[in-house]
């Protein structure tokens, strides 16, 4: 059996309590308040679907493709399940942000040394045998940490033994090759706000699969003509990100529709 981690989320136990991402700002030091959607202070966040509750957080996938596209390895896929980030080592590339298909990582626009943020699966507890502080705080148990076979094998137990009260699916189980997230709900993971178009391929084989028809010559040519446009247009970018800030401030909590 694999020893990789995975935390397993029944939609139908969560009961919007906020206490994952409380327990979660206090491990990463991060100011308390409740933020609905996910960004540089929280790494959690806590949805709301007619009456049932999703947590999104990076799902930290088995194959990643924010790890592919990385050109200096600022992104490590452990073996135990977290995905890794060295902020020593990013150059603020962003190819992170547009490969991530759930849409995760945070970028500090405003710093002057900006980094990338993002859920870390509490990699420093794990390596001393303790669970993700989300999962530990949970009161539900709607959030359940262990070994991901071990996981995968309880949410298809509970779909058997209340075949009415799940939709037959382990989402996170193959999906975008599998990931260390694994959910199960009482209804189609659509009407949650997934994405149905991912599919079960990991996205860095599609990637490499188009890259390989590609000349080496226009790839490299793209990449130096992607950090000569990164240089120039940084500043308006950022301009553009704090006025958008200060803009939607005053609304920061209001409820998803």
């Amino acid at each position: 059996m694999s020893q990789k981690k995975a935390m397993l989320i029944d939609v139908t136990l969560c009961v919007g309590c906020n206490a994952c991402q409380g327990a979660c700002k206090e491990e990463n030091q991060l100011p308390p308040s409740d933020e609905k959607y996910l960004s540089l202070t929280a790494f959690t966040a806590l949805s709301k679907y007619n009456d049932l509750y999703i947590r999104r957080m990076c799902q930290h996938c088995d194959v990643p493709t924010c790890v592919s596209v990385c050109p200096v390895g600022a992104l490590t896929k452990m073996e135990a399940g977290p995905v890794a980030y060295d902020g020593e080592k990013c150059i603020g590339c962003r190819y992170c942000l547009q490969a991530c298909p759930f849409h995760v990582p945070k970028y500090e626009w405003s710093s002057t040394q900006p980094r990338i943020q993002k859920c870390k699966f509490c990699a420093s507890r794990l390596a001393q045998g303790r669970p993700p502080a989300c999962a530990e705080a949970c009161p539900t148990g709607a959030t359940k940490f262990g070994d991901r076979d071990g996981l995968l094998a309880e949410a298809a137990g509970r779909i058997s033994a209340e075949p009415t009260k799940f939709v037959p699916r382990i989402y996170g189980r193959d999906d975008v090759g599998g990931t260390s997230m694994l959910y199960i709900s009482p209804v189609p993971f659509e009407q949650l706000g997934f994405d149905a178009r991912l599919g079960k391929t990991p996205l860095p084989m599609l990637t490499m699969s188009a890259l390989s028809k590609v000349p080496n010559v226009l790839s490299v040519g793209g990449v130096m003509l992607g950090g000569i446009w990164w240089i120039t247009n940084r500043r308006s970018e950022v301009q553009a990100f704090e006025a958008t800030e200060k803009k939607n401030r005053p609304s920061r909590h209001e409820d998803n529709p």
